[in-house]
């Protein structure tokens, strides 16, 4: 379904800094009319903490949803209410306090959906296992009963008025024809969203770009989908499914999630931003703030080559590149995405592979005045310690004051 607006589910509106790029590359990649409109549902707060040996508290979870909620998230899936006590009051007071779209998760079990209810949320995410093999060895049930229970489900929410987000758990291993009837039969009852949740992430962007098609084709409801990352696709499955016509993905910060973890908050963002050219109207300067809390809280530290968010994601060493990014930024980083727009900084990394322009850069900032062969000699000692030790700042200067390096002076500095 084409869904150009919301209607009531728009977010708050919210001034953000315009760092967004202003034109594309050009180059054999550069169209960026593909998708339109895009939304985000945040499940960190639920299949994020469900990674294994992860756990966030009552204040962990308010101190995450507050910041997504800052940000303009569109959807915050606040955790799964009839879990327990703890849980259900983190799920409640979220929904309370926060502006924008609050969820709860339930199985297509009545007190899970009274739970959901009950905690206050404006959308309850109801699922049932639809491929065979769920349904034989984990759910123990018919494919009728699955269809039957999921019916009645959605029937419920949505005479307590609230909106209704229904899942065909793992819908990219189950029966094509079967996957339809539920998603018809559901629909027809009354629910807003179809997720479709590639739930052991076994799609490929061009399957499930097909596979969204079909889904397309047989709902009314708005389209959503979950994808996790077994094979390293789930934030190229996340756009895949908006370019066949999703309107929104479910991500989660840092990707945590269960087993290899889920489409990435700010991979999935920051595609949609910059590759794209989607506002997606949230506020991407503070994507690095928010990724260094999720890491605090859940105790999984970031690769430091993940994207976006990683240490070295805006970081040089090599010669070659940090000469260019000297020049200019863009020679080697993305050019339509920037440290600024992520909220991020900038580093010259000093190593074994450091070339002249980046001594050079580095001794300037620190307040030196070297001469070419001031900067050849310490660009050699760098080299040679870097191959055995990480060069600090204080490492450089040292070498600097061995040679004689000269400081600017302070009339100059002012």
């Amino acid at each position: 379904m084409e869904a150009s607006s919301y209607g009531c589910l728009c977010p708050t509106t919210r001034a953000r800094r315009n760092l967004r790029r202003i034109e594309f590359f050009q180059g054999t990649l550069d169209s960026t009319s593909e998708i339109t409109d895009a939304r985000i549902f945040d499940t960190t707060l639920r299949d994020g903490e469900q990674s294994p040996r992860t756990s966030f508290n009552y204040e962990d979870k308010r101190e995450i949803a507050a910041l997504l909620d800052e940000m303009g998230t569109h959807v915050i899936e606040a955790g799964f209410p009839v879990n327990s006590d703890a849980e259900f009051e983190a799920v409640r007071d979220i929904a309370e306090s926060t502006r924008v779209t609050t969820c709860g998760l339930a199985r297509v079990v009545e007190k899970d959906i009274e739970a959901a209810l009950d905690s206050g949320v404006d959308m309850v995410h109801t699922f049932v296992s639809t491929s065979d093999v769920q349904l034989q060895d984990s759910m123990h049930a018919t494919r009728q009963e699955a269809l039957d229970t999921a019916v009645d489900c959605v029937e419920m929410i949505k005479d307590a008025g609230v909106e209704c987000m229904f899942s065909p758990m793992d819908a990219t291993r189950t029966d094509e024809d079967f996957l339809v009837d539920v998603i018809e039969a559901t629909s027809a009852a009354g629910a807003d969203w179809i997720n479709i949740p590639d739930t052991c992430g076994v799609a490929t962007p061009r399957r499930f770009y097909d596979l969204i098609e079909i889904v397309d084709d047989c709902t009314d409801a708005y389209i959503d989908v979950h994808t996790h990352d077994d094979f390293g696709l789930a934030s190229a499955n996340a756009i895949s499914g908006f370019e066949a016509g999703a309107s929104q993905a479910q991500v989660s910060v840092n990707g945590i999630g269960e087993r290899a973890g889920n489409a990435a908050y700010e991979e999935v963002v920051m595609a949609l931003e910059s590759l794209y050219d989607v506002d997606t109207g949230i506020d991407t300067t503070r994507i690095t703030e928010l990724s260094r809390i999720v890491e605090e809280k859940s105790d999984i530290g970031v690769p430091a080559n993940k994207p976006v968010v990683g240490r070295n994601a805006f970081s040089h060493e090599s010669g070659i590149h940090a000469a260019g990014v000297i020049e200019n930024s863009d020679t080697f980083e993305p050019g339509v995405m920037t440290p600024e727009m992520v909220g991020a900084t900038r580093e010259l990394v000093l190593g074994k592979h450091t070339g002249a322009h980046s001594v050079r850069e580095r001794l300037v900032d620190a307040g030196y005045d070297p001469t070419e062969a001031e900067v050849r000699e310490v660009t050699r000692r760098v080299k040679e310690y870097g191959a055995e030790e990480q060069v600090t700042m204080s490492v450089l200067e040292r070498f600097a004051e061995e040679i004689g390096v000269t400081e600017e002076s302070e009339e100059v500095r002012a």
